[in-house]
């Protein structure tokens, strides 16, 4: 069995290869990736407690990932990385949770060590006080990871990463700073001081000589794979009102490093986050039709793997979506379940069916 599966992925692998000279388009391809991809699960003593005050949020928060080089060895080509502006260094220092624990008469399991959240920079880590442990708390420090691993793999496949940025306030935890334009801007330029303009992908290189990022898109279409090998492409996945911020001066996203998740019939559009393959199914087919990358889920908050259901992942393949994502492309360590996003020929990154 063994050999027939170690078989298999060398066969897929040469077929995918294969595919990067015969000019497959970015968007003939489909990738499983990792929602909150940074993630460390929270300790046990303070899940417990905080189980105890809201069992359904804890249960959703109840999932943990290996390390972004870990992922990637495994053959993900999506990540998702949440990202808190920190500019002075020291806003979330000390998590509340730390405090919770000893509070239990235990002691916290070693954090910060380098006290990394002590430097100016944007931090990596879900919510504040709660769920706040991560493989890199420093976003450049995950980059500089993300980038070591390209070095190593020169001519791996896209990596697509979506960008969500965190200002909500959580009640009784720290208030987290705002994401304003300076810290978008902050964004982009922590990006780019690690990985080098021929390592992205970005709308001016989509745009090209065309008015609009869309018009190149709904024309020209998307470039080769081939053409794309050891590049990043990053998406701000965000609401129309921050959106507007990052683009604020750079009209169609030109001199910007991200793309954005922006409602098709404008300049910016070119890439759709549409999260539910059940209920948006035909929309989702409508926009890859037409040309646009769409990311959507195959699981959200454990319920999926806790009921062991594949509708959505098996919804998310068939509409097409270029990039499926989900916390279950290993099973759960955190609770017994079965359940595993993966494709049938046990890759994570295929070609689509035409």
């Amino acid at each position: 069995m063994k050999q027939t599966i170690t078989s298999c992925m060398l066969m897929f692998a040469c077929t995918f290869i294969g595919c990067k000279s015969n000019h497959v388009a970015l968007n003939d391809i489909q990738v499983i990736g990792s929602h909150n991809s940074y993630k460390i699960g929270i300790e046990q003593p303070l899940y417990d407690y905080l189980h105890t005050l809201e069992p359904k949020k804890m249960e959703s928060l109840q999932y943990t990932h290996i390390s972004l080089e870990k992922q990637l060895n495994l053959g993900l080509r999506n990540l998702e990385l949440d990202v808190f502006y920190d500019p002075k260094g020291g806003h979330f220092s000390s998590p509340k949770g730390l405090e919770i624990v000893r509070s239990l008469g235990q002691e916290p399991l070693v954090f910060d060590m380098e006290e990394k959240l002590k430097q100016p920079g944007l931090k990596m880590f879900h919510v504040q006080d709660i769920d706040f442990r991560s493989h890199y708390l420093l976003f450049k420090d995950g980059l500089k990871a993300l980038k070591k691993w390209s070095t190593d793999n020169p001519e791996h496949s896209p990596i697509i990463i979506l960008i969500n940025t965190k200002d909500q306030k959580v009640p009784q935890t720290r208030a987290p700073l705002a994401f304003d334009k300076s810290a978008l801007n902050a964004l982009d330029d922590e990006i780019k001081s690690v990985l080098p303009a021929t390592q992205l992908i970005t709308p001016d290189d989509i745009r090209g000589d065309f008015e609009s990022l869309e018009k190149a898109i709904l024309n020209k279409g998307w470039p080769s794979i081939k053409n794309l090998q050891g590049k990043f492409l990053f998406v701000l996945d965000e609401k129309e009102e921050r959106i507007q911020n990052y683009i604020q001066g750079h009209e169609s996203l030109k001199g910007r490093v991200l793309f954005v998740n922006s409602k098709e019939g404008n300049p910016k559009a070119g890439f759709r986050i549409v999260n539910k393959p059940i209920k948006d199914f035909e929309y989702i087919k409508e926009l890859v039709s037409k040309g646009y990358m769409v990311r959507t889920r195959a699981d959200a908050g454990t319920k999926e793997a806790r009921t062991n259901s594949y509708e959505k992942f098996e919804k998310a393949k068939a509409s097409g979506a270029q990039v499926i994502s989900t916390d279950y492309y290993l099973p759960s360590t955190l609770f017994r379940s079965d359940y595993k996003v993966i494709f049938e020929d046990g890759t994570y990154e295929r070609i689509k069916n035409k």
